[in-house]
C-alpha cells in the first residue's frame, strides 16, 4: 500500500491532500481540539492543524505523505529532526484501529481475486497468481491493474505492485514506481533492472552489512553478483555469504507462507520526556496499565492466550533490559497480564530514568486449544497503580 497510514488519514482529512503530513506519536490534546464543534472532519480549516515547527519530544515518524518525503522526511525518523527539515509539515497522531480496519478491507479484496496470499503485516502482502485464471496476461499486468482498481474503488486507497518470478524480486519491483505503480521484472531483466541498484535495495541487507560491503568496494548489486561464492563466504560467513550470492543473482526459492502463528504479541511506548520510577510513579503506572490492556485486546482480537509475560525498559542512556516470567497456565485478560508483568518489573533495575516501557506476551496458544485451568482463579489486579514502582 502507498504511504498507508498517511493515505488512510487523508480519507478523513481530504483538505490535507498534496500537503506535507507526518504520522507519528500519540494523540495529544490539540488533536482532539481541532474537531471541536465542527460537523465534519473535512471542514477543519488548515490553520487549525498542528505543525511540526517547534516540536519537542521523543516521537518518531511512522510514515509520511509523499509531499513530506520530498523534504527528506521519512519513516523511523525522529519528529524533532523532521521538524528541522520540514517545519511546515502537519503532524497527526497514529490511529492503529483505523489502519487495521482498512488493512482487513484490502486483504479481503486481494484474496477474492488471488486466494494464495502471504500476509506480511498491516500494509503488505505477497500473492501467488500462477493458477489465477488470466493471471499471466501481459505478464501479470492485467491482474495487477484489476487489483489496484478494485482496492481503490472499495477503499479510496492506492497500492503499488511488483510482479516477478519470486518474492525477493517482487518486493524490489514494488518499490520501482511508487505511488500507484506496476513494475514487472522477468529473469532476463536482472542485468538491466536489478544489478545497477544499490545493495541496500535487497531486502535483508541492512546498514551494517551495506557498510561492510562498501568498505570492500561493493556498492551495487551487480558488483556483489560478480564476487565469487567462496569470497563472500570468507567475508560474511557460510549462511550470509551463500544467501548474498543467491540474492544478487535474483534467486529466491522461498514459497508463500499462507498460515503462520505469531511468536509473541507486544506493545510499547516511548515517552515524550524521561520518567522517574518514583517521582513519576502514577504516570508510569497508568501507562503500564494501558499497555497491558492493549496487549490483552490484541490477544482477544487474534484469538490467543499466552503464559510467558515480559517487560521491556529503555533508560535515558539508551541502554535497555528485559525481564519475563513463564506461568504454569495461560492467560489473556488485562488484569492477569498486568499482575504477571508487574512481577517481572520488580526484578528490573529502576534507578535510572525511563524513556521507553513495553509489555509482551509470548508462548502463545490458540484460545480454543488452551488446557482447562483446573479451577485456577485469574490473578487479581493490584489495588493501586503505584504498587508496581518503588516507594521513596
Amino acid at each position: 500500500m502507498d504511504a498507508f497510514y498517511a493515505s488512510v488519514e487523508l480519507l478523513r482529512y481530504p483538505q490535507l491532500k498534496g500537503l506535507p503530513v507526518v504520522i507519528g506519536g500519540g494523540r495529544r490534546s490539540v488533536d482532539a481540539a481541532i474537531a471541536t464543534d465542527l460537523p465534519a472532519l473535512a471542514d477543519i480549516p488548515l490553520s487549525d492543524f498542528p505543525r511540526l515547527d517547534g516540536y519537542t519530544g521523543r516521537g518518531v515518524i511512522t510514515t509520511a505523505t509523499y509531499a513530506a518525503r520530498q523534504f527528506g522526511v521519512g519513516s523511523a525518523m525522529g519528529l524533532m529532526k523532521a521538524a528541522k527539515l520540514c517545519p511546515q509539515a502537519i503532524i497527526l497522531p497514529v490511529d492503529f484501529d483505523e489502519y487495521r480496519k482498512y488493512s482487513r478491507l484490502f486483504k479481503a479484496i486481494v484474496t477474492d481475486i488471488a486466494p494464495v496470499m502471504e500476509d506480511r503485516g498491516i500494509d503488505e502482502v505477497y500473492i501467488d497468481f500462477t493458477q489465477v485464471p488470466g493471471g499471466q496476461r501481459e505478464g501479470g499486468r492485467v491482474l495487477a491493474r484489476l487489483m489496484q482498481k478494485t482496492i481503490f474503488q472499495a477503499t479510496g486507497l492506492t497500492c503499488s505492485v511488483g510482479v516477478a518470478p519470486n518474492k525477493l524480486l517482487a518486493k524490489m519491483a514494488s518499490e520501482f514506481n511508487k505511488p500507484q505503480g506496476i513494475s514487472i521484472v522477468l529473469e532476463q531483466d536482472l542485468e538491466a533492472m536489478i544489478w545497477p541498484l544499490a545493495c541496500r535495495k535487497i531486502n535483508g541487507i541492512g546498514p551494517k552489512a551495506d557498510e561492510k560491503l562498501q568498505g570492500l568496494g561493493i556498492k551495487t548489486i551487480g558488483e556483489l553478483a560478480a564476487k565469487d561464492l567462496q569470497w563472500l563466504i570468507d567475508h560474511f560467513g557460510q549462511a550470509t555469504g551463500a544467501w548474498m550470492h543467491e540474492a544478487s543473482h535474483g534467486r529466491d526459492v522461498r514459497e508463500l507462507v499462507t498460515e503462520s502463528e505469531p511468536v509473541s504479541i507486544s506493545r510499547e511506548t516511548t515517552f515524550d520526556r524521561d520518567l522517574h520510577a518514583v517521582r513519576d510513579k502514577a504516570e508510569l503506572g497508568a501507562v503500564f496499565t494501558r499497555l497491558c490492556e492493549q496487549v490483552a485486546g490484541d490477544l482477544q482480537r487474534k484469538g490467543y492466550l499466552g503464559k510467558t509475560i515480559g517487560i521491556k525498559l529503555r533508560f535515558d542512556d539508551f541502554k535497555g533490559v528485559t525481564r519475563d516470567q513463564t506461568l504454569d497456565h495461560y492467560i489473556g485478560d488485562a488484569a492477569a497480564i498486568r499482575s504477571a508483568a508487574g512481577q517481572a518489573l520488580k526484578r528490573a533495575p529502576l534507578t535510572q530514568r525511563l524513556r521507553l516501557l513495553g509489555v509482551r506476551v509470548g508462548a502463545l496458544i490458540k484460545t480454543e486449544d488452551a488446557p482447562v485451568q483446573g479451577g485456577k482463579q485469574p490473578i487479581p489486579r493490584p489495588a493501586q497503580e503505584a504498587l508496581l514502582f518503588p516507594e521513596d
